[in-house]
Parts: C-alpha cells; sequence; structure tokens
C-alpha cells in the first residue's frame, strides 16, 4: 500500500490534507464546506466524546438537547452574541418545496410556505437554551443548572479544511446557571481545567492555560479561559473554551430566582465547548510523514496482529497463538484487531496501520512459532524487537502507558523549545518569520496595538497565561507601560 504523503517540511497544509482522507478519516461531501466523518475517523471522536462526557457526569453536570433551530428574535435577543455570529448564519425562510410548473422535473421554493418568522440554523445554542432556562429558574432551589448537550452546529465558514474548519461540525457546549458570580467564576476555570486535563493525559498534548483578551472573547462573554496548543508547523490551535457571560444572558431573556433573602436577581452564567477541531489538533500534534500516529488512549484499534504465512495450515497454526493472544490482551483491557484476511499481502496491512497510526503491532509468522516469539512494533518510535509470546501482554500493557507518556514528552519538549521570549519588535518579526511557535512579550493591554501587531505579522495574542500574567514591562510595540507577558502566534 503506497502512502505517498508529501512531507511536513515540504507542505504541510498538503500532508495535513492528505493524511486526513489516506487515513480513511473523513472526506469532503457533496454539500460544500461540509465533512464526511469516516468510520475510522469518527471512532477517535467516539472516544474523545466518551471520556469528555464520563468527566462532564463526574463533575455532576447532566446531557440534555435542543432544538437546532432559533426563532430570528431569540437569536437578536442578546445583541453581542448575535452580532458576533450574524455573519456565519444559515437561515431557514421557507418549509415546503413544490413542483415547477415550467418544469415538472424540477423542484422551487413555494412562496406560500414562507414562515412567519425565519429560523436560524444554531451556530451556537445560548439563545434557545437561555429562553428554556426561563421556566425552569423560579428560586435559588433550582440552582445550579449544570447541563451539556452533544450536537452538530452551522457556522457559514467560505474557507474549510476538514476537520479544522467546516460549515458544520460536531461539538459538546455546556450551559450553566448558578446563584452567585463566584459560583459561576468557579464552573468557568474548573471546565477549562477539565478540557486541560484530557488534552494533557488522553490526546497527550500539552497545553497552555490562559485568558483571552477583549478582542479574542466569545461573543457576548464577559471573560473567556482557554487551552492553546502547539501544532507541529509553529502555529497555535485553540483547542478549548470556557466562558463566564455575566449576567448578560440572564438580563436578554429575564431569567431571575427569588433568593434566600426574597430578592429577585437575575442568575449568573457560564458556557464552554470543543468541537471535532479536536481531531485536527490531535493529527498535528503527534504525526509524522509516515501517516497518523495516536496516543494509546485515543485508538480506537491499540493493538494489531498480523500473521505472515503461506497456505491454510501455516494460516491456522498462527491463528491459534495469535487468537489467544488476543483474548488475554482485551482481558486486560487492551483493544486488538486480528487481521487474518487474506485480500491483501502482510506488506500493505503493516503500511496500512503505520498510516492509521495503530499504536502497537505485532506480527506473528512460522519462524516465531518455532521459537514461540512475536515481532513487536511501535508505531510512535517505528522501532521493532522480538518478544516471547509469555511475555507479550506484561510488555504490551507497559507499552500503552510508555508511548502514551512518549508522545506527551516530545510534544512538550517541541513546545517549549518554541516558546520564545522578545523584547524589541523587531526581534518579535524576525521569530515569527523564521522559528514561529508562541512569542511571550509585553503588551500595553490596548485593543489599538494588538490589532496593529496582527495587521503588520498576522500573528493574536492567543491568551494571557494563568501562571506568568504579572511581571511589568514595556509593551513590544508601543513601549508603553505592560502589566504582563503575553503569548502571540499565528493561529489556525
Amino acid at each position: 500500500m503506497a502512502k505517498n504523503l508529501t512531507s511536513r517540511k515540504e507542505d504541510y497544509s498538503k500532508w495535513y490534507n492528505e493524511l486526513v482522507v489516506k487515513a480513511d478519516l473523513a472526506e469532503n461531501s457533496a454539500v460544500r464546506g461540509c465533512m464526511v466523518i469516516k468510520p475510522y475517523g469518527y471512532a477517535i471522536w467516539e472516544k474523545m466524546q466518551a471520556q469528555l462526557d464520563k468527566m462532564f457526569k463526574e463533575t455532576g453536570h447532566q446531557n440534555a438537547y435542543f432544538p437546532l433551530f432559533v426563532p430570528k428574535s431569540l437569536f437578536e435577543a442578546e445583541e453581542k452574541n448575535a452580532e458576533g455570529f450574524a455573519k456565519e448564519c444559515a437561515v431557514v425562510t421557507h418549509y415546503r418545496l413544490k413542483t415547477d410548473p415550467e418544469d415538472s422535473s424540477k423542484l422551487i421554493v413555494d412562496p406560500e410556505a414562507k414562515l412567519e418568522e425565519e429560523l436560524i440554523v444554531r451556530p451556537t445554542s445560548e439563545a434557545i437554551i437561555w429562553n428554556t432556562y426561563k421556566g425552569w429558574v423560579q428560586s435559588y432551589r433550582d440552582l445550579p443548572i449544570l447541563i451539556n448537550q452533544w450536537a452538530n452546529v452551522v457556522r457559514w465558514e467560505m474557507r474549510t479544511r476538514l476537520f479544522l474548519r467546516t460549515a458544520e461540525f460536531l461539538w459538546q457546549e455546556g450551559h450553566t446557571a448558578h446563584e452567585t458570580k463566584a459560583e459561576a467564576l468557579a464552573e468557568t476555570e474548573l471546565m477549562n481545567n477539565i478540557y486541560a486535563e484530557f488534552a494533557e493525559s488522553f490526546m497527550a498534548m500539552p497545553v497552555i492555560k490562559g485568558r483571552k483578551t477583549e478582542s479574542e472573547r466569545f461573543a457576548g462573554a464577559e471573560e473567556t479561559y482557554c487551552i492553546e496548543a502547539m501544532m507541529q508547523d509553529g502555529k497555535a490551535l485553540q483547542a478549548g473554551t470556557s466562558h463566564f457571560l455575566g449576567q448578560n444572558f440572564a438580563k436578554a431573556f429575564d431569567v431571575k430566582f427569588a433568593s434566600k433573602e426574597g430578592n429577585l436577581e437575575h442568575v449568573w452564567a457560564t458556557s464552554w465547548g470543543v468541537s471535532t477541531r479536536l481531531m485536527g489538533a490531535l493529527i498535528m500534534t503527534h504525526s509524522d510523514d509516515n501517516g497518523l500516529v495516536l496516543p494509546p488512549n485515543l485508538a480506537p484499534i491499540q493493538v494489531v496482529i498480523v500473521p505472515i504465512y503461506k497456505g491454510e495450515e501455516q494460516l491456522n497454526q498462527i491463528s491459534e497463538v495469535a487468537e489467544e493472544l488476543a483474548k488475554d490482551l482485551r482481558a486486560q483491557g487492551i483493544s486488538v484487531k486480528y487481521d487474518n484476511r487474506d485480500t491483501h499481502k502482510p506488506g500493505w496491512k503493516f503500511a496500512q496501520y503505520e498510516l492509521q497510526g495503530v499504536p502497537v503491532r505485532i506480527a506473528i509468522g512460522p519462524k516465531d512459532l518455532e521459537k514461540g516469539s512475536v515481532e513487536l512494533a511501535r508505531r510512535d518510535t517505528l522501532s521493532k524487537e522480538f518478544v516471547a509470546q509469555s511475555e507479550v501482554v506484561e510488555k504490551v500493557k507497559g507499552l500503552m502507558t510508555e508511548i502514551q507518556e512518549n508522545l506527551h514528552k516530545r510534544a512538550l519538549d517541541f513546545r517549549n523549545d518554541h516558546i520564545t521570549e522578545v523584547d524589541t519588535f523587531e526581534e518579535f518579526k524576525k521569530v515569527l518569520k523564521e522559528k514561529g511557535g508562541f512569542i511571550s512579550a509585553h503588551w500595553d493591554g490596548t485593543s489599538a496595538t494588538e490589532n496593529k501587531i496582527k495587521e503588520l505579522t498576522k500573528a493574536t495574542i492567543r491568551c494571557i497565561p494563568f501562571d506568568n500574567e504579572r511581571g511589568e514591562g514595556a509593551c513590544v510595540y508601543t513601549g508603553k507601560p505592560s502589566a504582563g507577558r503575553v503569548l502571540f502566534a499565528k493561529a489556525y
């Protein structure tokens, strides 16, 4: 099986696009800007989804589902949110088609079936959810409301790329209501920490936690917390966001509660979400010129066993060992595929599973049966070794942890090597051009300076990191006083 991937060094963007398709993760659909997520890609998303869902539920959240359509009047209720998403909205105006009187083979929109009120296909669900919460909240006893939904959303993107930016994508969105500002802020921080823990422990992707600048905040939020990751081409990727919405949506939709003191008060709100964009992050954090590299914690197939044989008799002998081995590995919670298809040669299978990023490959041939061993190959290091059959289960168990940790360390070392402190704008531009990555620099705190730097360099402030917000200095562009360093980067 010829992979023929463009190398990352030659053209990173082309490499990514080819890899998504050739590894059988996703493909473009008949609908411009939308994707078909193929079974192997969806299996990875399901593993992400299952783990995140578990983490949400462990922190007291429940799943619900809200409509795909939002009446335009509700969408307009919170002005900043409506304004922020207005240019990306798909709008439903009619509810019926009819046969074209001039050409019976065609359908046209029935002008008599115009909706009384236009419907927005949700770009995000705050409006419909907060209109619903109005009926759920009367007293402080009804709080907090801790709801998450797994759904699809539509944002009419003009320039799309599989997983990273599509007109329709899958995500989860949490929407919570609280009695006090402190509770809502604690929730915002909690969810950002959960996203960071998931990224680090399951995706093996190091992230920096911080808050967004005013101009980069979610439309309608008072604060946006985020996790930012570094891809192998030196560009940043926003991997998750958690928003403190204050009382903006509660006021827009008149969601009030009777407090313990008997006063009528507006609730405090948060929203938070991650999407199938995490698939793009996973691919670009670990993969190489041979294909996908998956951390064991998210790999749909953690171990593949490939028989090497001539004739049915040899296959039967190998299968006896392989199936017993697969059974023992599964008993340890490891997902295994025994690929005994006779439609493809072993070399083709090796290339396929390498391309698809399976963490461990085991090959068993007639000589291995004689020696009581197997050939074991690691996807992360591309190294091979022979292991006694009696030791395979313990060896593979250890490798699951070892590969996971190695991928995280490798990505962390790369990320740390690509954080550069600069104090002058000339240095800023030089590092951005020659090295890329995160640039740690002082900023005077104004949107005007932020916008000017973006205009001149295409670099944006990715976040104000929580761990180094303070430390006075001079702004890298204006020389004015700065309260602390922020992280700039070019980003996806």
